[in-house]
């Protein structure tokens, strides 16, 4: 089950027991499930129940039982627990991993997309500066992809503003940027269009977008590179696998991933949601988790992620939630395939198939941006 899913399964919960008449209307839209804080207890976590106490005119714990009790027993859940003044915890069953893997590879580059914004309709007053424009149109694929119905259209009642884009080197020429209106920008014809993307749409709209220059160096140091380069690996270890003979496969009803599968350390990480998704998802994982572990947490955020970016205009975060699935792909990368005289196992297919839902979710990101994801690097 993914955090999404899970979220869904306990808006179920709430219909079905305002439907029955065990809580008052109305239901809300949506309902926030944040990964379990550190000593906290199950996977994760949600506030419902506080929330609906006040109109409800009971205990916060009261309405948690009228909601565990139509939790319990959910396919992919093991245990609902209730604790303090009423959080629902969840533990997720055994196939969590097996279940986000899956769900990454039947939905594609489209992993991440989502309902929570349908019904919305937004419209963007269009702007003249390259970087706010940039932003606008970056912004209004998030807001599409969360099911809202986005466009930039004269008149529009909102207006993006950001730190200008000014770009000093040689060769200011037009470029076929994201308007096609021959905007004089030297960024574009002299890094090339995804570095250029990068450069704008990398850093908060309220801070100075970085230098073009430093993006086509092709080293670690580049987290372009790194997201771009990952994403190329990991269709290297699918091209490299099948010369082995080893397919991209998790056996319905196991992890099967070996002794790199998430582990209790996963399940103590700081709380996020589609509201309060961090900078950068790797400062969801603890130190010392496997690096299996890390990777599957980074995913699992991935539409959480892509949701509050929408919500909150801000591209940036899913450009550093890229920077997080990437470098958890390339700490995990080298426990994939058979090593020496090691002959292949179901091992292996898992973690192949957790690499394959890695570039996936990186190529799907990066096309948000507008940014090209490369088979070769």
């Amino acid at each position: 089950m993914t955090p999404a899913e899970l979220s869904r399964t306990v808006l179920g919960a709430v219909r079905r027991a305002v439907e029955e008449g065990a809580l008052p209307g109305p239901v809300p839209e949506r309902v926030k499930v944040e990964r379990s804080r550190p000593g906290g207890s199950g996977d994760y976590a949600t506030s419902i129940a506080l929330r609906l106490a006040g109109p409800a005119g009971r205990q916060a714990r009261d309405v948690a039982e009228v909601l565990k009790a139509r939790i319990t027993d959910s396919p992919g859940i093991a245990r609902v627990e209730i604790t303090g003044p009423g959080f629902l915890n969840f533990t997720l069953g055994d196939d969590s991993a097996g279940a986000l893997v899956r769900a990454v590879r039947e939905q594609g580059t489209r992993y991440g997309y989502g309902d929570g914004l349908a019904g919305n309709r937004v419209r963007f007053e269009p702007v003249g500066e390259l970087r706010a424009r940039v932003i606008t149109d970056t912004v209004v694929r998030l807001l599409i992809a969360q099911g809202a119905d986005a466009a930039v259209a004269p008149g529009g009642e909102e207006r993006i503003t950001a730190v200008p884009a000014h770009d000093d080197g040689p060769g200011h020429e037009k470029h076929d940027g994201p308007h096609n209106d021959g905007a004089d920008d030297g960024l574009f014809a002299r890094v090339g269009r995804d570095a250029a993307l990068w450069a704008l749409l990398r850093p908060a709209a309220h801070d100075r977008p970085l230098p073009g220059d430093g993006l086509l160096v092709q080293n670690e140091g580049n987290a372009l590179f790194r997201v771009r380069y990952a994403h190329a690996r990991s269709r290297a270890l699918l091209r490299n696998a099948a010369d082995l003979g080893v397919t991209a496969r998790i056996a319905p009803g196991t992890d099967g991933i070996g002794p790199a599968t998430a582990g209790p350390d996963a399940a103590t990480a700081p709380a996020t949601s589609a509201e309060t998704a961090p900078a950068t998802s790797a400062e969801t994982v603890p130190p010392t988790a496997a690096p299996a572990s890390v990777l599957l947490t980074v995913l699992g955020d991935h539409p959480a992620v892509i949701e509050s970016a929408a919500r909150l205009r801000a591209p940036d975060r899913v450009a550093r939630h890229l920077e997080a699935t990437a470098d958890a792909f390339l700490g995990f990368q080298h426990t994939v395939l058979p090593m020496g005289d090691e002959k292949p196992s179901a091992t292996h297919r898992s973690r192949l198939a957790l690499a394959e839902a890695a570039g996936t979710v990186l190529a799907g990101g990066l096309a948000l941006l507008g940014i090209s994801a490369p088979e070769h690097l």
